[in-house]
């Protein structure tokens, strides 16, 4: 297994994700419309922005990341267990949406779990709550740094299926596809 870099802190996985989703774009394939650094419009407003997304600040967007996909999913509960897994599911979860990453994460630590003998399965419900903690809690003391990269992998071909399987579903998306694939799997490696 590879030695890893120390994680990164909440403000350096935030610029980093921002350096990664650009400024504004207002590509036809994307649904979610208008974005700037990668907030759509319609997250920018229910955060309370009402100018143009052209013209968002970036300190807005930050505030938006660190409340709306680092806090309110509790990644924050995770980083002081697994700081890697927390970056994973905080990357993923601004690019899919956070239920979406927890789920990834109960379902890996289920599939993980040998059959219940470690730890009880979870119910992917995409909420970070005490019996996921806990089951992390279990698989990190029992697995260890090796472990960790191994979620993680899981992680990553959870997040990577799902792409594949958007640009099938939705023939728009291919447009998208490359860039999923280039910058948003194996960022921890």
């Amino acid at each position: 297994m590879p030695d890893l870099a120390p994680p990164p802190t909440l403000d350096q996985l935030i610029d980093d994700l921002i350096s990664r989703e650009g400024g504004y774009s207002n590509h036809p394939a994307d649904r979610g419309g208008p974005t700037k650094f990668g907030i759509t419009e319609a997250v920018a407003r229910a955060h309370g922005y009402t100018g143009s997304m052209a013209l968002l600040p970036q300190v807005e967007a930050a505030a938006i990341y660190r409340r709306l996909y680092w806090l309110r999913p509790r990644f924050d509960q995770v980083a002081r267990r697994a700081p890697r897994i927390a970056s994973e599911l905080f990357d993923t979860g601004a690019n899919m949406g956070p239920g979406v990453a927890v789920t990834f994460l109960q379902r890996a630590l289920t599939a993980l779990n040998r059959n219940g003998k470690d730890y009880p399965d979870l119910r992917p419900d995409g909420r970070i709550g005490p019996v996921t903690l806990s089951a992390l809690d279990s698989f990190i003391k029992l697995r260890g740094p090796a472990g960790e990269i191994v979620l993680l992998r899981a992680l990553e071909a959870m997040q990577g299926e799902r792409y594949l399987r958007l640009a099938e579903k939705r023939p728009a998306n291919e447009a998208f596809l490359y860039g999923w694939l280039a910058n948003r799997l194996g960022q921890d490696d």
